[in-house]
Parts: structure tokens; sequence; C-alpha cells
């Protein structure tokens, strides 16, 4: 197996656990609701997972380990992507914020400052900045 392919296949990974990860909160329920399969579509898309992985996670998303970030940084990268394709299109109406929480949770921000955490991250994906001055201005927050 050549470098390239250990790279390929650990970010496949890695995606894959992401996106079970998500999976598993829009499941929390009980159900996917059509605005949050809308969402899982398109996040599939961005995470490269094949409509045979993604029907394989939507069956049994324990399958795969949740892999959040470790650092700090890289979970506000993470939380800069799903708040920009949450909020960008409003396709999950009023839920954004609530789904946006959720995954603040999984990335691993704790309940007691996800909201807050979240309600920052929603500004300045408002103000469209991008993610350079994203991280910079969460990274600096009072909190």
């Amino acid at each position: 197996m050549s470098f390239s392919d250990l790279f390929d296949s650990e970010f496949k990974t890695r995606n894959k656990g992401h996106f079970s990860a998500i999976v598993r909160v829009a499941l929390a329920d009980g159900k996917v609701s059509g605005e949050e399969k809308s969402f899982l579509d398109k996040l599939a898309t961005k995470l490269e997972i094949t409509p045979s992985e993604y029907e394989e996670i939507l069956e049994n998303p324990l399958k795969y380990p949740i892999n959040p970030p470790s650092l700090r940084t890289q979970r506000l990268e993470r939380l800069y992507d799903l708040g920009r394709m949450v909020h960008t299109d409003h396709q999950l109406g009023d839920k954004q914020d609530v789904l946006l929480r959720k995954f603040a949770i999984a990335l691993g921000f704790t309940p007691a400052n996800s909201n807050y955490i979240v309600d920052k991250a929603l500004s300045l994906i408002d103000q469209k900045v991008d993610s350079d001055t994203f991280l910079y201005e969460m990274e600096h927050m009072n909190k």
C-alpha cells in the first residue's frame, strides 16, 4: 500500500466516522426528518460518502467509531464547515440552531458552553467570514 493510499484510507475512515456521528445525532429522536435527510444527503456528498456507504451508515451508524477531533482548532474547523452547510441555504429552517448545538456536542464541545459557541459561530457565519477569521474570532472569544 502506497503512502497516498494509506492517507486516502485514513481520510475516508475519518469521514465515515464523522458522518456516522452526525447520523446518530439526527437519529437521536428516533427518526430523520425530511430536512435532516436533505442535510445528510448534502453532507454525504461533501464527505465523499458513496451511496452504498450512506445506506450502510443509516442502517447501522454504530458500526463506525466516533472520532471527535482532539484539538480545539479541529473542532472549530468542523463546526465552521457544518455551520456553513446548515446555515447557508436555510434548508433546516428554525431547526438549524438546535441541530448545530447537537453537532457541537458531538464534536466534543461541552453542553455548558455549546449554546454560546454555536451562537457566536452562527453570528460569524451570518457575516460571511472566511475560515481563518472564524477560527481567530472563535479562539479569542470571551468565555
